[in-house]
């Protein structure tokens, strides 16, 4: 995983390393504990983990404190995410992970509550705030579809949603630039329900105030309109997402309260033939300091999700190489 922020200089803060690992049972229900009343989060929920210990690397740390904890042996984990959290008398640097395969049985093995909890009941628990991100982390699928334009063809182009909704696309942002805002909202009263047909969510590329008016999951802010917008302009019920190209704009969207966003470009592409490419080294440098799930565009496409996943990524957000993929 990508090192995370450094630490406030000069900060009287006590500074700690912490990891943690998402754990599934068979239901995929995911394991959470509850710390105890005299700790600081004291009855707060959270994933499993704790402390890096000095000279401990952090999957060293992370198997440890899974046996020590929750009686599981770890086999094979990837990155989810790292965040760096700010509390009033210290500094958490917290590395999440995903345990993809364990054995044992995970049980509370120093007297804490623990539970199995349904994913989409994860905002349910009250947990301290670093995990807000992880949260939402594990709510985002791994793919992120961008929508070419429609052009004149908008029965076309809903057939080419439905197939990449059938080859497993579960967000998607509805992206029209050419079209009038008429259209724009008319082609939305079609993709909208048949995403929702599918369990997918849908951001518009448009006007935040649309969202609700077209019962959309939320909105996507191109990086113009993320400059000019000072609040975060959605309830927490919906997404806010944006579309980021470099450490300034990451600063604004963590600033306006975003839940994700785009980074890119991380490949040249034919469509923004000038623009400078991150490459996966500057690209991992951005994304361990965001604070926020970061999803990788830019010459991407289902092949490197894996090296999206190794370099700090949600996953990856594409236009053609998605599109392309579900055979259209």
């Amino acid at each position: 995983m990508p090192a995370g922020p450094k630490m406030s200089v000069g900060s009287d803060n006590q500074q700690i390393h912490v990891v943690a690992g998402v754990v599934r049972d068979r239901h995929g229900k995911i394991l959470l504990t509850r710390r105890p009343q005299h700790v600081h989060k004291g009855g707060c929920w959270e994933f499993p983990g704790g402390k890096v210990r000095t000279g401990e690397s952090e999957l060293e740390a992370l198997r440890r404190e899974l046996a020590e904890e929750v009686g599981i042996q770890v086999r094979r984990t990837r990155p989810l995410i790292a965040i760096h959290h700010t509390y009033p008398d210290r500094d958490i640097r917290l590395a999440v992970w995903h345990v993809q395969d364990y054995g044992g049985t995970a049980v509370g093995r120093e007297n804490q509550q623990w539970t199995w909890s349904r994913q989409e009941q994860l905002r349910s628990y009250h947990m301290p705030e670093a995990n807000e991100a992880v949260v939402n982390a594990l709510l985002l699928p791994d793919f992120y579809l961008v929508t070419p334009e429609p052009g004149d063809q908008t029965g076309r182009f809903v057939d080419s949603i439905d197939r990449c909704l059938r080859n497993g696309t579960r967000l998607i942002q509805l992206r029209a630039k050419t079209v009038q805002p008429s259209n724009y909202r008319a082609i939305a009263r079609i993709v909208i329900p048949l995403c929702h047909a599918y369990k997918a969510q849908v951001l518009l590329n448009a006007p935040a105030e649309w969202v609700t008016e077209l019962a959309a999951d939320g909105v996507h802010l191109t990086s113009r309109a993320l400059a000019n917008t000072a609040h975060r302009p959605l309830p927490k019920n919906r997404w806010v997402a944006a579309s980021c190209h470099n450490q300034k704009e990451l600063e604004q969207a963590r600033r306006i309260g975003c839940d994700f966003v785009v980074l890119s470009p991380v490949h040249e592409t034919n469509s923004h033939p000038g623009s400078k490419a991150l490459g996966w080294t500057r690209f991992a440098q951005l994304t361990g300091a965001a604070n926020m799930p970061v999803y990788g565009l830019g010459g991407l496409g289902p092949a490197d999700l894996s090296a999206a996943y190794q370099n700090g990524a949600q996953g990856v957000a594409a236009m053609r190489g998605l599109w392309e993929a579900a055979g259209n």
